[in-house]
């Protein structure tokens, strides 16, 4: 088999055809009630007791502090009024010894970096006075059972920490003993997902008023938050709900951290390619994390790796190149995202920055690659990416159809009259005044919402190296939306992405500012 047969052929393996879409988003839909009905899914559908978001009109200073992994970042975030803020920070690194003590000489060393960053730049909030006090999100990347918007009971400990007296014990409680101990004007008051951060800060600085309906991450990982009617959030109020804690009902919305990077691991409608199976058999967590493992920037690397060497193997890639079996590209998780990027992004005719790009990332030389054998291995780039591209609109697609942005609401208006029939009123007006003028105008549409409502913006929050920097991945994504069919072409335009950064720190201050709000009612 030739190179660009075998290219080729891999190629389609890694189709992922509108069809395919389709019963995705229909699966995506399926998973998500049963994780909003019952606890311990895949797809857990976490409910995190944040029940409003921002829309730009806030204001404010508002703290947030973010320990995910060796670093202990402490930010403060002004908030403008006017969808724009001012962001302050510091970061520390964590003592090793500190990794692997107790929870008092951690969480004292936490609560002290917050008082040095306090009494820098907010020395005028000491007061015994509690409205005067600084409410703090928290972003703790750990796992942990979360109770209250304040409230998360550590799990385990990964990144290399070992503090074995932390286990069972909420974390906000923690952080806020050694902050009192101190005499700080500092309310602990979220514990924060950096998904539902990157909702948050989206929602605060996207245009118009309108919130935002769901933060996305696809980088390093992928996962979505999304806001959800609390009355199909059913297994908090279900007969068999288990300590449930304390929300505010009255928005009658709450924010669902999907972890859909767990989406179908049983594979029922994923695609699933040798590449795809060779890469989860040597993961280290074969049969989770299937979507993720096709669409994150952690696994697209990877899949490449096991493409060229299927084509080395069946069709001679680099059959002139001399390569080491200790070589990058016979070591597993060892080709970054990156190279992907610039290889899909290559225009040159002779393909000279995918060959310097494989020189530089694989150690293959330059000079010994083909010009077929560099056409090879972008066609084979350009699949996996388009692939990721396309998977990632799955769950775009299922969120934005289960909440019904796509339909004007059904509620009524006045006596009965809902927005379908103001609609129609106000077709049959202009319809009399037509026929007065002598303008013949067409028949009102029965099924028509009124334009306002069908053109308006859904907006989107993405964050992540993936969404922000890989060549046409936008393109990719809105091309499989209007691949479905509740979306076409109108729909798929309606869709507003923008990028929201720094979810684990303006998003945390800004589920702070949602967790005070609550406080407040």
């Amino acid at each position: 088999m030739s190179l660009a047969e075998k290219a080729t052929k891999i190629a389609g393996e890694l189709e992922y055809s509108p069809e395919q879409v389709r019963e995705g988003v229909k699966e995506f839909l399926r998973l998500m009630d049963d994780g909003l009905q019952n606890d311990e899914r895949d797809m857990t559908m976490i409910p995190t007791y944040v029940t409003n978001v921002p829309n730009g009109t806030e204001k404010g200073v508002y703290l947030a502090v973010d320990l995910g992994g060796t670093n202990f970042r402490v930010c403060s975030v002004v908030l403008n009024g006017d969808t724009t803020f001012t962001l302050t920070q510091s970061k520390v690194a964590i003592p090793k010894a500190l990794m692997v003590s107790d929870s008092h000489s951690l969480f004292s060393f936490l609560a002290k970096q917050v008082a040095d960053f306090v009494n820098e730049h907010h020395s005028d909030h000491f007061s015994e006075d509690p409205e005067h006090h600084l409410h703090l999100g928290f972003t703790f990347s750990f796992p942990v059972d979360q109770k209250a918007i304040n409230k998360g009971y550590l799990i385990r400990w990964t990144k290399g920490f070992d503090i074995p007296d932390a286990i069972g014990k909420d974390v906000c409680a923690l952080l806020q003993k050694e902050i009192d101990a101190l005499g700080l004007p500092v309310k602990v008051a979220a514990l924060v997902n950096d998904t539902v951060g990157t909702l948050m800060a989206r929602s605060y600085t996207s245009p118009g008023k309108a919130g935002t309906l769901l933060g996305a991450i696809f980088g390093t990982g992928t996962n979505g938050a999304y806001v959800e009617k609390l009355d199909r959030v059913t297994k908090m109020t279900s007969a068999s709900a288990k300590d449930v804690g304390e929300y505010d009902t009255s928005t009658g919305e709450m924010v669902v951290n999907t972890e859909w990077g767990s989406f179908d691991n049983a594979l029922n409608v994923l695609p699933d390619s040798p590449y795809d199976r060779a890469l989860d058999q040597n993961s280290v967590n074969p049969g989770i994390q299937m979507f993720e493992k096709r669409v994150s920037g952690m696994f697209l690397g990877e899949i490449l790796r096991n493409a060229i060497l299927s084509m080395k193997e069946d069709a001679g890639l680099f059959a002139t190149s001399a390569i080491a079996e200790d070589s990058i590209l016979n070591t597993p998780w060892s080709i970054d995202t990156s190279l992907l990027s610039y290889i899909e992004a290559d225009s040159t005719k002779d393909f000279s920055v995918t060959k310097e790009q494989l020189q530089k990332d694989l150690g293959i030389s330059a000079s010994t690659i083909s010009n077929d054998e560099a056409q090879a291995v972008k066609t084979l780039v350009h699949a996996i990416g388009k692939r990721s591209a396309r998977l990632s609109a799955v769950p775009i697609a299922a969120i934005v159809i289960a909440t019904g942005k796509l339909s004007p609401p059904d509620q009524p208006l006045i006596d009965g009259l809902n927005l379908k029939d103001l609609s129609l009123v106000e077709q049959g007006i202009e319809i009399l005044k037509s026929v007065i003028t002598g303008i013949s105008l067409a028949a009102p549409s029965v099924n028509a919402p009124p334009p306002s409502i069908q053109d308006e913006p859904i907006d989107i929050g993405v964050d992540g190296s993936v969404v922000e920097f890989y060549p046409g991945f936008e393109k990719y994504v809105r091309e499989a939306l209007r691949d479905v069919p509740e979306f076409g072409e109108r729909g798929e335009k309606r869709i507003r992405m923008g990028v929201a950064k720094d979810g684990s720190g303006v998003g945390a201050a800004l589920i702070a500012l949602a967790a005070k709000m609550q406080y407040s009612q």
